[in-house]
């Protein structure tokens, strides 16, 4: 089983890096939102709905880089562990 991220990811500033869309790569923004299979970042005034199974994304404060299928859970599910 992948690692999970074990933070919570709301209010993190991230780069997509990779995705099936690739209008997306390159959008960077704020994460406001998260559920199991999605996050809605904030850019340029606007909100946009990231599938996790279609993205892989670097993290701005840290630099890591996270593949958001391995995420794919609710956060409070991620969060808390197994």
């Amino acid at each position: 089983m992948a690692r999970m991220y074990p933070r919570e990811l709301i209010g993190e500033s991230i780069k997509v890096i990779q995705s099936t869309n690739k209008q997306l790569q390159g959008l960077r923004g704020t994460i406001v939102d998260e559920t199991k299979s999605t996050l809605v970042i904030e850019h340029d005034g606007k909100s946009t709905v990231l599938l996790k199974n279609a993205i892989t994304f670097r993290l701005s404060t840290s630099g890591r880089i996270l593949n958001g299928k391995e995420l794919i859970r609710a956060p409070h599910e991620r969060l808390k562990g197994n």
